[in-house]
């Protein structure tokens, strides 16, 4: 799928965050022309250009709260990915409009610069809270897909496709659960857990990047993408990091957090009427262009209490093949 950003010149949001780092990584393997990294963080900006040294790399220091300097940031690119967002659920939690003015009024703001500039296409990546949000930075994140779908209903004349893709935590990236639990075990501190049996979709990121140029690939324009994939317990997570590590740290179960939910959902019982499947996907559109596909066979809500639940064993045997442990 590498031939999408042959000679393509791309911009990614939040392109220093974990995603955007491995999404940099894959794409200088391709023949694309250009990427722009457009974040708030000089730091990471300043190492990863040493850590990648490719003279296809431009930095640029902004933030997509700021139209203006997105907009300039955007002239000539063919494809961007939005990555860019306040993720951590207690913060937005803490400091709510700050979410909104991130996720909401700044993917507003990147759209309308998509639409001035002519892109060719926008891929916003999603998250599994934004499905029947139960805390703030999903019901931001749901507002922010029903923006870049709405957008490709009124954009008129303009050739923007604007797509989104919707998945779970990536395994092993910033802030998910998995680098807290190897944190407390290097520091000798008890290892904190809510429930064991709650659920998560899990998903690495090699299947992330994967997902996402399928999407950029397959996309014609206003649709969600979900992967469809597997999930595991983070009593059986803990465990397996555990034994990998050899780790005599304890337990101690802490109460969940405000907005926690017990199992994630990626597609909701409303949405399945409008969802259709493929081998990997599922493709969230009303559109006509997807006739030729069927109709998904879901017949509830697509939650992660619901799919395969990956033994202790396997989880073991992924973080080893990815090089998490």
């Amino acid at each position: 799928m590498s031939e999408i950003f042959t000679n393509k010149k791309i911009l990614i949001t939040g392109g220093t965050g974990s995603l955007g780092y491995a999404l940099t990584k894959k794409i200088l393997a391709t023949n694309a022309s250009t990427i722009r990294i457009y974040s708030r963080d000089e730091g990471k900006q300043t190492e990863m250009e040493s850590n990648l040294n490719d003279e296809r790399l431009r930095f640029l220091i902004g933030d997509i709260r700021d139209k203006s300097r997105l907009s300039r940031a955007l002239e000539n690119i063919d494809i961007v990915i939005h990555a860019a967002a306040l993720k951590q659920v207690p913060v937005a939690e803490y400091n709510p409009f700050e979410a909104v003015k991130t996720n909401v009024e700044g993917t507003q703001n990147l759209i309308e610069s998509c639409l001035d500039n002519d892109i060719e296409k926008m891929l916003a990546i999603g998250t599994d809270k934004a499905v029947s949000p139960f805390n703030t930075y999903g019901a931001t994140k749901f507002l922010m897909e029903r923006l870049v779908v709405s957008a490709d209903r009124y954009k008129g004349e303009h050739k923007t496709k604007f797509v989104c893709i919707r998945y779970g935590n990536v395994l092993g990236s910033r802030g998910s659960v998995l680098p807290l639990f190897m944190n407390q075990i290097k520091n000798n501190k008890k290892i904190t857990i809510t429930d064991p049996n709650m659920t998560r979709f899990t998903i690495t990121m090699n299947q992330a990047l994967e997902a996402i140029f399928r999407a950029l690939k397959n996309g014609v324009g206003g649709e969600v993408f979900v992967p469809k994939l597997e999930a595991y317990k983070l009593g059986d997570l803990k465990d397996a990091i555990v034994e990998l590590l050899d780790a005599k740290n304890g337990t101690e179960v802490i109460p969940v957090r405000i907005g926690e939910k017990y199992h994630e959902s990626l597609i909701s019982i409303d949405e399945i009427r409008n969802t259709h499947e493929t081998d990997q996907d599922y493709i969230l559109a009303d559109k006509i262009n997807y006739n030729d596909i069927e109709k998904t066979q879901l017949k509830n809500v697509y939650s992660s209490d619901k799919v395969k639940i990956l033994s202790k064993e396997e989880i073991k045997k992924i973080l080893i093949e990815e090089k998490i442990i």
